[in-house]
């Protein structure tokens, strides 16, 4: 028998207003079920089932409980394991305002075991896994509180209708969107606009994924809610549509006619349409990546402003490179070829603030194949391994056996310009490879195979702020970039073809790179600073480095060094080996959790401790101080 792999991608969805949905009552989302299509208007929604009761939420309404809908993700998404609520609990979970005010105990709790039971009854069984942390990895008094949390998240609050509203509304009405977006379902609250029956319905071969979940068939989905529906793009299931009006125009199945209706109209009123659902709630939000309409700009000296002395032009220019580097960046605008790993630069530079690090989650994959006599194999499609794919595309597996991956995570970017300022000559003195110097410190300068010097990247593999963009452009976001001479990074388009990250799109986000400021000194701690340099930290953590912009205190002296455990593997580069990294600088290290080139260390106190090789005296040397100087140390750290 032959097996077929199905794979399909999910867009999360929402959360807003999920208590409200949670207690619509059954009955109310049966009422609308008509799965024999005995009306005759081509609408045949029915339900999904979860342990008997009808499912709401998720894209199939494969889940019926609130608690289910996040012990699911917990575990299946980030590894969390936990156990289901005890009775103690759910009798504490939030109670709607109209039954929390009757006067009888007895019927508040009545009338909420009543909703427990058919939306908040988590699964019975507790979950486990086979790490080495204690199950259930969240601890009761959290699971509650996410549940609290999710069942008391208010729906979208709608906008005052204008007249392009009002008349979309109208239209949307005509051409029978409103047969499966129900403008509101009746509840103990009222009516609730959700817009949205909650119910299956099939909704063609051009938007099936083939994932059968319950009774749902892989073309079936639930009737998103349209409440906030704005910002809750990327649209669809899989997220394939960069608009609504896309969205609309991918319906089929049952439904196409109202789809087609649509394509009927005149452009003036599918605007009208798309004014309607924008009128649903979030307008105030609505923005092309997360800075806000009115978010006031960071300042000079500032984490993620701009470096001073910048003229009222420039400013002008870096707050429009801030603009695209925070930017989403849509399909239609050649996302993914077809991989990718984020759809934006802040995505994976942006904590806690544009320009900064980046989480656990969005690290990204290296990989290859270590053979006979330590030769390094690339694969046939190179060692990077995307997270991620375009819809309807299949993420590139691993062939073969023996692979070696290794994660790289996203450090901070603040003070990138000051760093390119610093000479070739300054980062060649502090160079010695043969450990001439005799303090077992071997830094050696990354020479790319074009006489340039590395500077930037893990492995210093990237030599000034331009390049950088270009391969993060091709490499994490899969576009092409333009041809530009003595530019050797990136994907460049062909020649005849424009390149799918435009040269302003490279241009605006290099100024803004090259102007974002250092990050701000916090506190001074002089013993710590004393502690540092005794104990041999500074051998490669160069307090500064002359710049042409005056001294850079980045402490790093930018050069390779082998800090790797005894039994490290690797993925190398070109020009340096899986072992050798570029010493990390130091400056905001407090923002650039997690630590270390695969983000393995949660602390820096963890990460001190995986240094080895060059640093082997420097970590022995930390852990036999004092607890008041390791703390002393540390405090150092955090306040650069």
């Amino acid at each position: 028998d032959e097996t077929l792999n199905v794979v399909a991608q999910r867009s999360p969805i929402p959360l807003f207003g999920m208590g409200l949905i949670a207690e619509i009552p059954e009955e109310v989302i049966l009422a609308n079920a008509d799965p024999e299509d005995s009306s005759g208007n081509g609408i045949s929604g029915r339900p999904n089932w979860d342990r008997g009761f009808v499912g709401r939420f998720g894209r199939k309404a494969q889940t019926v409980s609130i608690e289910g809908f996040i012990r699911g993700p917990l575990f299946n998404h980030m590894g969390i394991t936990t156990d289901p609520l005890s009775e103690e609990l759910l009798a504490q979970l939030p109670v709607p305002s109209d039954l929390a005010s009757r006067t009888s105990a007895l019927q508040v709790h009545q009338d909420l075991d009543m909703i427990r039971q058919g939306q908040a009854a988590p699964p019975s069984e507790p979950l486990s896994d086979a790490d080495s942390v204690p199950d259930p990895e969240l601890s009761q008094q959290d699971l509650f509180d996410l549940v609290s949390f999710t069942m008391l998240l208010a729906a979208p609050q709608p906008s005052p209708k204008g007249p392009e509203a009002r008349q979309g509304e109208e239209i949307f009405l005509g051409i029978g969107c409103a047969d499966c977006h129900i403008p509101s379902l009746a509840s103990p609250r009222g009516k609730i606009p959700l817009y949205s029956d909650l119910l299956l319905h099939d909704m063609g071969p051009e938007l099936a994924d083939g994932i059968e979940m319950g009774v749902a068939t892989g073309s079936e989905f639930r009737t998103q809610p349209l409440w906030g529906v704005a910002i809750a793009g990327p649209w669809l299931h899989d997220g394939r549509a960069d608009t609504l009006d896309e969205a609309i125009r991918w319906h089929g199945g049952e439904g196409q006619a109202s789809r087609d209706a649509y394509l009927g109209l005149s452009s003036e009123q599918q605007d009208q349409v798309i004014a309607f659902l924008e009128s649903l709630g979030g307008e105030e939000f609505m923005t092309e990546g997360s800075i806000l309409a009115h978010e006031p700009l960071p300042q000079p000296g500032e984490l993620g402003g701009p470096v001073e002395g910048l003229s009222e032009e420039e400013r002008l220019l870096w707050q429009e490179g801030r603009r695209l580097f925070d930017a989403d960046i849509g399909l239609t605008q050649g996302l993914g070829n077809p991989g990718f790993n984020s759809d934006s630069c802040r995505s994976c530079h942006g904590m806690p603030t544009i320009g900064g690090a980046g989480s656990l989650d969005v690290s990204v994959i290296r990989g290859g194949y270590w053979e006979a006599e330590g030769y390094f194999a690339v694969p046939e499609d190179g060692v990077i391994f995307d997270r991620l794919t375009i819809p309807g595309k299949v993420r590139r597996e691993v062939q073969g056996h023996g692979i070696t991956f290794e994660r790289r995570a996203s450090p901070h970017l603040f003070g990138l310009g000051m760093i390119e300022s610093i000479s070739d000559e300054a980062i060649e003195a502090g160079a010695d490879p043969e450990d001439l110097r005799g303090d077992g410190i071997r830094g050696r300068v990354s020479y790319l195979e074009d006489g340039r010097i590395g500077r930037f990247g893990w492995k210093a593999d990237i030599p000034t702020i331009r390049e950088f963009v270009r391969d993060a452009v091709s490499n994490e976001m899969g576009m092409t970039v333009p041809q530009e001479e003595g530019m050797s990074f990136g994907d460049p388009a062909l020649a005849g073809e424009s390149p799918q990250a435009s040269p302003e799109l490279i241009d605006g986000i290099e100024f803004f790179l090259t102007r974002l400021g250092p990050p701000p000194r916090s506190e001074q701690h002089e013993r710590g600073e004393v502690v540092f340099d005794e104990v041999g930290c500074t051998g490669c953590h160069m307090p500064e480095l002359p710049g042409s912009m005056g001294p850079v205190p980045l402490y790093s002296d930018l050069l390779l060094h082998d800090i790797s455990a005894p039994d490290h593997v690797g993925v190398p580069v070109s020009h340096a080996t899986a072992r050798e990294f570029r010493t990390p600088p130091l400056w905001g290290v407090r923002h650039n959790a997690p630590y270390l080139h695969d983000g393995s260390a949660s602390t820096i106190e963890a990460a001190i401790e995986a240094h080895h090789g060059t640093a082997e005296s420097a970590r022995r040397e930390f852990e036999q101080l004092s607890e008041t100087d390791q703390a002393a140390l540390l405090d150092f750290l955090k306040g650069l």
